[in-house]
C-alpha cells in the first residue's frame, strides 16, 4: 500500500469505481484469469486465492487447525479471514451464499 497518497478520498473512490467497472466488462473465466494475472503479482494472486479458500472452508464449518492442515495457510491468516467473514463488509458472505 502506498503511504504518500496523492489522490483525494473522492479520487480514490473514483479510481476504485473504474476498476470495478472494468471487472464488470469481463466475460468468462478465461478473461477473469487473464485480467487478474495481469493486474496482480503472482504472490498477490496466490494470497487472494488462499483467502478465498479459507473463507469457503470457514463457511463450511471447518476449524482453524483443519483449514491449516488442508490448505497450508497459516493460522494467523485463517483468523484474519474469519474476522472479515464475521465483521467485515459482507463481501465474503454475499459471494459464498450465492455459490
Amino acid at each position: 500500500m502506498k503511504i504518500d497518497r496523492k489522490y483525494t478520498p473522492k479520487q480514490e473512490r473514483e479510481a476504485e469505481d473504474k476498476l470495478f467497472e472494468a471487472i464488470k466488462t469481463l466475460q468468462g473465466f478465461d478473461e477473469y484469469r487473464s485480467f487478474f494475472q495481469d493486474i496482480l503479482t503472482p504472490s498477490e494472486f496466490q494470497a487472494i486465492k488462499d483467502r478465498w479458500t479459507v473463507a469457503a472452508l470457514l463457511y463450511e464449518g471447518y476449524t482453524y487447525r483443519e483449514i491449516n492442515a488442508i490448505s497450508g495457510v497459516s493460522i494467523t491468516t485463517v483468523a484474519r479471514v474469519a474476522r472479515f467473514l464475521s465483521d467485515g463488509s459482507g463481501g465474503y458472505r454475499i459471494a459464498l451464499e450465492r455459490l
